[in-house]
């Protein structure tokens, strides 16, 4: 990855004439972009990058309370460079071509109202067949644990532990990262394992646990077209995977989960990214109607506010 930038800031320099200075800036802009990939999201190509990996990329930079003026230099320089990957064939489309402008301030993580959650889980629930059961099982799993999509489409059969009731969120061995699943989360995964995965699985050997219809494992694309066809089912406007894992963090919070435990849960290495969920929370509890904090969808997940001890496997 790091070649690509090098020949990119050869290129922009030569064509647009730029000076040492700029184009320094846009080699630290663009180093620092994919080691937000890198550590995020463990990827380790340009080919694989999409318009979710770039808007996380903007709140993450929100979290940081850059100054406008640096923003904008960061994305052009990001937009600039999907650009180039776009010519070099390396990239299909830009999926920067669609990003709007930042407005930068304080970042909000966007939630959505308990009740929207049912419909989106009941919307996936209406599908009998084998890619239904599979939906149905992604989307109660990703609300019932707060996961990252690409840990979601990242895990593995053997990551699952339904009689212990545990999913293993990242097989690093340094941070080993296990989270508590509710019943309605095991339920619905053991359904997929046993009557909709056999139907989509095409060898044997192959570890994904959520498969696409050619048996092999799902992309976060995949899922990020699946999720928006139950919302414009369900009625739910402008949902992305990560406002489910907004959501999860926010009604925790509001069920007593502690700050901390919500912390590991999600993965944060800093504690100052967990505390912007307990900002959101205090700006809900004062809204007219209250309805982010109503009682939390059917697949959320108690075990975070009951004082589960995670006990990871050997």
């Amino acid at each position: 990855m790091q070649e690509h930038i090098d020949t990119f800031l050869v290129s922009v320099g030569k064509e647009r004439g730029l000076s040492a200075n700029t184009v320094a800036a846009y080699r630290n802009d663009l180093e620092q972009f994919a080691a937000f990939l890198g550590s995020t999201y463990g990827l380790g190509s340009w080919a694989e990058l999409s318009p979710t990996e770039l808007a996380d990329f903007i709140a993450y930079l929100r979290q940081r309370q850059y100054a406008e003026t640096t923003v904008a230099r960061k994305l052009a320089a990001v937009k600039s460079f999907c650009q180039f990957l776009k010519e070099q064939g390396i990239l299909e489309a830009n999926p920067a071509d669609r990003l709007p402008s930042p407005k930068v301030g304080r970042f909000t993580p966007r939630a959505i109202t308990p009740e929207e959650v049912t419909a989106l889980i009941t919307a996936a629930s209406s599908d009998p067949s084998p890619e239904g059961l599979r939906d149905r099982a992604m989307l109660v799993t990703l609300y019932a644990t707060g996961m990252r999509v690409s840990e979601l489409t990242a895990l593995d059969v053997g990551d699952v532990d339904l009689e212990r009731g545990l999913v293993r969120v990242n097989r690093n061995p340094e941070r080993p990262r296990w989270v508590p699943l509710n019943p309605e989360a095991i339920a619905t995964l053991q359904e997929y394992l046993q009557t909709g995965r056999p139907l989509l699985v095409q060898r044997p050997d192959e570890p994904a646990l959520f498969l696409n219809h050619r048996g092999s494992r799902l992309t976060r694309q995949g899922f990020w077209l699946i999720l928006k066809q139950y919302a414009d089912q369900a009625g739910v406007p402008e949902v992305t995977p990560h406002t489910l894992r907004h959501s999860f963090a926010l009604h925790a919070l509001s069920q007593g989960c502690e700050l901390r435990e919500l912390q590991r849960i999600l993965g944060h290495v800093s504690p100052a990214t967990t505390l912007v969920y307990q900002q959101l929370l205090q700006q809900a509890a004062t809204s007219p109607d209250g309805r982010l904090l109503s009682k939390p969808a059917s697949g959320y997940n108690e075990a975070m506010t009951q004082g589960v001890t995670i006990v990871p496997h050997d």
